[in-house]
């Protein structure tokens, strides 16, 4: 008991270490937060970028193309049980912008549990929270402070089904309309793992709801090239362009040291 007791004390610790940053990606599908959480003392690198697919800007400027976005950052899996799992991490994000790189590291968590660990056929279960930090201003990537909870099962033939909502800031997350806050919304995915193909081929297609520069649907393959590192190629369509920017070409690479 005192291990654990030692042992969430950390995870609380480390998470409080980043509470004043803004923006960073848990594991994920395409976008939205997944119910996979990093195994105890796997360190997990993402390499993330968002490349623009239109030549003009749409944050009300359309003259300006819109900048692209470079991520990157280290997320590690931090207990060691089978049946209740987290991981913690944060991300460093550059654009070009002084909106954006004036405030460029930001921090993430989440814990939860994996499919048939509560019972027989009981969904995989998380909750976490991503763009931990201070509101400096109404943009996707400052202080959205976003919480969230996912249920996820695979079905045969069908893949894996995730549902879920998120909440967060009504200063960052507002409609492009009136500036009223849209804070909340729906998570939804689906992905699959294309035996049929190959083992190293998977899907995926994500929902982010709300009226607001997070909302998106997105898509897109990944392909793994050995058992540690893998690479997504997908397309994101933003809720509100005049919000979040115009739509973006995502490459993705992913790195697992396991320990």
């Amino acid at each position: 008991m005192k291990k654990m007791i030692k042992m969430a004390a950390a995870v609380f610790t480390f998470v409080g270490a980043f509470s004043g940053m803004a923006f960073a990606t848990p594991s994920t599908q395409i976008w939205i937060p997944s119910t996979d959480i990093q195994a105890y003392k796997t360190l997990h690198l993402n390499l993330d970028s968002y490349i623009r697919t239109t030549g003009t800007g749409s944050f009300g400027n359309p003259t300006q193309r819109d900048p692209n976005i470079i991520m990157m950052g280290p997320t590690v899996g931090v207990l060691p049980f089978e049946k209740v799992q987290a991981e913690v991490g944060f991300d460093f994000l550059v654009n070009g912008t002084d909106t954006y790189d004036n405030y460029p590291f930001m921090g993430h968590f989440k814990v939860g549990t994996p499919e048939d660990s509560l019972f027989a056929f009981s969904p995989a279960l998380a909750v976490g929270m991503y763009n931990i930090g201070t509101t400096h201003i109404a943009t996707m990537t400052s202080g959205s402070n976003i919480v969230y909870g996912l249920a996820a099962r695979t079905l045969p033939v069908v893949g894996r089904i995730s549902a879920g909502g998120y909440t967060g800031s009504k200063i960052a997350l507002i409609s492009q309309n009136n500036g009223s806050a849209q804070e909340a919304g729906v998570m939804l995915s689906w992905d699959r793992t294309m035996t049929e193909i190959s083992d190293k081929l998977w899907l995926a297609v994500d929902y982010m709801g709300g009226n607001n520069a997070m909302g998106a649907v997105n898509f897109g393959a990944a392909w793994s090239f050995s058992k540690n590192v893998s690479v997504i190629l997908g397309y994101d369509i933003y809720n509100q362009r005049s919000l979040a920017g115009s739509n973006s070409l995502t490459f993705q690479v992913d790195i697992n040291w396991p320990q």
